[in-house]
């Protein structure tokens, strides 16, 4: 057997013990596996990708700004397992007003920084984060300028 008919045997292995999760949809796109599962189900499942299968570097977490569509964000956060040379994507949808998903700093310490990064850009709460504040934009800016309604002009200013 190939070495890539056995990482697609080994990936759909996971994502057969995922459904168990609560997994909502599945595939494969541009070559890479991902998941979505349900915003309540979330840390349970990347539980899982870390505890028992082996994904234990979490390399990116970002937000799509989905408006006018509802729910309105969605969250991508990137797995990988080193040990099968293996990316997984996994989505959900922010929840509320202000939007909002559980926390990943209990499982990976590298969440803190990504997580305040989709925060300060998206506004998007973290609930359980220790210390969810900007890290891009100073303290007092106002708004999220990666949101879809964020002004797209500002004060004229006189350069003179």
């Amino acid at each position: 057997m190939s070495r890539p008919e056995e990482s697609r045997l080994w990936m759909e292995q996971v994502l057969e013990d995922l459904s168990s999760h609560g997994v909502l949809e599945k595939g494969v796109f541009r070559d890479q596996w991902w998941v979505a599962v349900p915003r309540d189900r979330l840390r349970e499942v990347m539980e899982a990708l870390r505890d028992r299968w082996g994904f234990r570097y979490l390399s990116d977490v970002t937000a799509v700004d989905r408006l006018p569509k509802e729910p309105r964000f969605q969250l991508v956060y990137h797995v990988w397992c080193h040990e099968q040379s293996a990316l997984l994507r996994v989505k959900t949808w922010a929840a509320g007003d202000p939007p909002a998903v559980p926390s990943l700093t209990p499982l990976w310490s590298a969440a803190d920084w990504l997580e305040r990064e989709v925060y300060d850009l998206f506004g998007i709460h973290f609930q359980g984060h220790p210390d969810l504040r900007r890290i891009l934009l100073p303290p007092d800016w106002e708004g999220h300028p990666l949101r879809k309604d964020y002004p797209t002009e500002g004060p004229d200013w006189d350069l003179d």
